[in-house]
């Protein structure tokens, strides 16, 4: 038998939260390690192992019954249970991980399945039938890792072995295992597995088709979220995921007690460019503008498009003086920015005003306090930033 996952799968994160199934944490810990990637394989690796444990005990139940010798019973149970023990800790310390890029083991797991099964089918004569369907499960623990051309190599190694077991037998110990009986045996066997690597083929082809359609999907919902939070014209987040960054930066604000300021900015006469030289004029000189502004940005900044020209830049850990001082940098750079390759002759500039946003203010409130200095920057000619106190009295 093996133990698999190459898959994404919630029994890795399962293995993370095992305290909440009842499993101590501490004793989660030393059975499924801390890495919460590798749980999952080692989970399935300690399912074999309680396997092989619960075959150990049928086998102590045989020889009670003395339908098995104890000395063939003890020596196939301790290879058994010392095989799957030495997989388990391979898993469980990483060193699998230095052997197969399947973490699992898989394939090495279940060819030691099918000679452990083997083994077990030779000492076992009175209930040797029931070992072939053990040797089903090393088929069937790896359906849904194993590719097609290694669950059927699998199937063969099985048949090839068990076959080669089976005649051996028959013809050393024609008694306990007459030719005719395992030939019959044999065509069981053969049925079985072989039916059993078809399956596994089939889940094998599933199994990718998921893993693909997952992978198209995620690809799909990666791309609805972008669209839902960014500006498609300037890449830049949109209003609703400005809004939704603010108010987690006030929860931080109100935490650490460090101030955030809101800066309101708004391209100078936008209306003449785009009625001059039309829309897509426009649209090239928002994109170029954004990338401007983006190139000014401290770390922990973050900009969006506010509505046609305007922007709100917020600047978290900063005064309204630090901001402003910002905010300079970015009419410098724009002054060195050209945008002669839209309009030859085409000068931009813009308008900006400033405020401190109160931890607990309605960021509304600040907006508009905001938008109040940038209508002051307008008036006294643009192409300049004003600011007004924020609200202190949180």
């Amino acid at each position: 038998m093996s133990s698999n996952l190459s898959l994404d799968d919630p029994i890795g994160e399962a293995g993370a939260h095992a305290s909440r199934s009842g499993v101590p944490s501490a004793v989660a810990g030393l059975l499924f390690g801390r890495d919460v990637s590798r749980q999952g394989p080692v989970k399935l690796t300690l399912l074999a192992v309680l396997v092989y444990v619960l075959f150990s005990l049928i086998v102590a139940v045989e020889v009670r019954q003395g339908l098995m010798e104890r000395g063939l019973a003890i020596a196939w149970s301790a290879i058994s249970l010392t095989g799957i023990l030495g997989f388990y800790l391979l898993v469980r310390t990483g060193w699998s991980e230095r052997i197969s890029a399947d973490r699992s083991l898989t394939m090495l797991q279940s060819l030691f399945g099918v000679v452990s099964t083997t083994i077990g089918y030779a000492v076992n004569p009175p209930l040797r039938g029931a070992i072939i369907a053990i040797m089903l499960l090393n088929l069937i623990w790896g359906m849904f890792v194993l590719r097609t051309r290694d669950a059927f190599a699998l199937c063969a190694f099985a048949l090839c072995l068990l076959g080669g077991t089976m005649l051996w037998l028959s013809m050393i110990d024609p008694v306990q295992f007459p030719a005719t009986i395992e030939m019959i045996h044999f065509a069981f066997a053969t049925i079985l597995l072989v039916a059993t690597s078809a399956l596994s083929t089939q889940m094998g082809a599933l199994r990718k088709r998921l893993t693909s359609r997952k992978v198209e999907l995620q690809k799909a919902l990666d791309r609805i979220q972008d669209l839902a939070q960014t500006d498609e014209l300037t890449q830049l987040s949109n209003r609703r995921h400005v809004m939704e960054l603010l108010a987690a930066e006030q929860l931080v604000s109100r935490h650490n007690g460090k101030p955030l300021t809101l800066v309101l900015i708004d391209i100078d006469h936008f209306k003449s460019v785009n009625d001059r030289y039309g829309h897509a004029v426009g649209d090239t000189v928002l994109r170029d503008f954004a990338a401007v502004m983006r190139g000014c940005l401290r770390g922990s900044d973050f900009l969006g498009r506010w509505g046609g020209e305007e922007f709100l830049l917020a600047a978290p850990d900063a005064t309204t003086e630090v901001a402003v001082a910002m905010v300079e940098r970015m009419h410098a750079a724009l002054a060195q920015s050209s945008f002669e390759h839209i309009v030859p002759g085409l000068n931009i500039t813009f308008s900006a005003g400033a405020t401190q946003c109160g931890p607990s203010e309605n960021t509304y409130q600040a907006i508009e306090r905001a938008d109040r200095a940038l209508y002051l920057a307008k008036a006294q000619g643009r192409n300049q930033t004003q600011s007004l106190p924020g609200d202190h009295r949180d």
